[in-house]
């Protein structure tokens, strides 16, 4: 799966949420995925929180197959920013 992909999968969860902050997943080589608001894009810009995820993490907590709270409790994301953001992303998971 590419990012693309990704963000083709949360593109209906993005527009319909009621989120209002903006949200990058840095996958490093593999890409960005940015949540500003209702808009989603892989185009890299500065946003309120920045979640540091391998892209097949980051494939498994979009599919609800990781747990966000375990997975960072175990390292496998670092947050940096603004973590009350990283609390809201339970509206698009």
């Amino acid at each position: 799966m590419s990012m693309d992909a990704l963000l083709n999968d949360l593109k209906g969860r993005v527009e319909s949420s009621d989120f209002d902050s903006s949200i990058k997943f840095d996958c490093g080589d593999e890409g960005v995925l940015v949540i500003d608001g209702n808009f989603i894009s892989t185009d890299n810009k500065d946003v309120d929180c920045t979640i540091g995820v391998t892209f097949e993490d980051l494939q498994s907590l979009i599919a609800g197959d990781l747990d966000p709270t375990a997975a960072f409790m175990q390292g496998k994301f670092t947050i940096d920013g603004d973590m009350s953001v990283a609390m809201k992303l339970s509206q698009l998971m």
